[in-house]
């Protein structure tokens, strides 16, 4: 059985998992689900990962050709509208996994351009980062790994500066997460860090250095510049480098399939959307790196393999089937440690329509 055969049996589960909980979330947005019964935490406006909910919906419409399906992602997309003018840099998260996979959408194109002109507009120059923003909560100017995916895409096609301005955010959060101040020398990337205008930037205390997540979120958006020749032109030995880094200091190419949340307590819980991300990162360095195209393309393929075999539920569990458990999205508060989280759901599907022929990785 090839590698497609498996991905398209595993990926049917998966996007079946899709219409179950669309039926049950309505018009609110799948945030994670009980790994008992499969039963959704929501939020109404869609929070950080509502982009990841529509971008399954597109996915769904993709894999099936239905135009009840279409019209459903093209739905939520607009739903998503409100966050154009937030003041959080995961307009990167939300605007393009919400609208890349989208497919002869004029709508979704013309959304995607909007927001990313907005994500411009906020760019300060003294810190050099599109700020993490106080639309969440907390203190505004930070720079945090999960700051980074999605916006440098996004940022790359919103006009003549746009793709300046990704290099210059992409690289700053690198500089900081694997420069001489945040990691080197074998050291773990440190994900979080907040700006002073006196004091420079420090690094925050959490999340701590080891969180396989921030780990993965770095090394997609690494992958995003590589495929944007407009962004990776601007210091392209660093990103280079910084490629290479990740791999070695996150293990992405020898540790564990799937990592521990936080790799310096390896007995406790896995996360397998940091996996997830990881293979999609992986998926889009084996199109954009040469030097290491057929290791991680391997690597992306057994990921990609181990999450279906072990960690979708089936049909006779008494859940329903293609949910991806093992997720765990805050440790530190113990929420949603073993979860299925629907952003996890989203790279596993990405990754697996990937390897189906469905989607061109390149442009997602």
């Amino acid at each position: 059985m090839t590698a497609g055969d498996w991905a398209s049996r595993a990926l049917a589960v998966v996007i079946d998992r899709v219409t179950v909980t669309e039926a049950e979330v309505g018009a609110r947005f799948p945030l994670y689900a009980e790994p008992a019964d499969g039963r959704w935490k929501t939020t109404g406006r869609g929070s950080w990962t509502g982009g990841f909910w529509a971008g399954l919906l597109w996915l769904r419409a993709r894999r099936t050709g239905d135009e009840a399906h279409r019209r459903a992602a093209a739905e939520c997309t607009a739903r998503l509208r409100p966050w154009v003018d937030a003041d959080t840099a995961t307009r990167g998260l939300i605007f393009w996994y919400g609208t890349a996979p989208a497919f002869g959408s004029g709508e979704a194109v013309a959304l995607r351009a909007k927001a990313g002109r907005a994500c411009l507009d906020s760019y300060d120059p003294e810190a050099g980062v599109v700020p993490w923003g106080a639309a969440l909560g907390g203190p505004r100017l930070l720079a945090r790994a999960d700051a980074v995916p999605g916006l440098v895409p996004l940022l790359a096609r919103a006009g003549d500066e746009g793709p300046a301005v990704a290099a210059v955010h992409l690289h700053r959060h690198l500089d900081l997460c694997l420069g001489a101040e945040g990691a080197g020398n074998g050291c773990r990337p440190r994900p979080a860090w907040q700006f002073d205008a006196a004091a420079g930037w420090y690094p925050c205390e959490d999340p701590a250095p080891g969180w396989s997540r921030g780990e993965a979120w770095l090394l997609l958006a690494v992958a995003d510049a590589l495929l944007h020749p407009e962004v990776a032109a601007h210091r392209p030995e660093r990103l280079a480098f910084a490629a290479e880094q990740l791999l070695v200091q996150s293990e992405a190419l020898t540790g564990r399939i799937i990592p521990s949340n936080e790799a310096f307590r390896p007995r406790g819980p896995v996360d397998t959307s940091a996996a997830a991300i990881t293979a999609v990162a992986l998926l889009k360095l084996s199109r954009a790196w040469a030097p290491r195209a057929a290791v991680c393309s391997y690597r992306a393929i057994a990921i990609l393999s181990r999450l279906a075999e072990a960690h979708v539920t089936g049909p006779g569990s008494g859940r329903p089937a293609g949910m991806l458990l093992d997720g765990c999205y805050d440790a530190a508060k113990g929420l949603a440690v073993r979860h299925e989280l629907i952003w996890g759901d989203f790279f596993l599907a990405l990754g697996l329509a990937t390897l189906d022929d469905l989607v061109d990785i390149t442009r997602v």
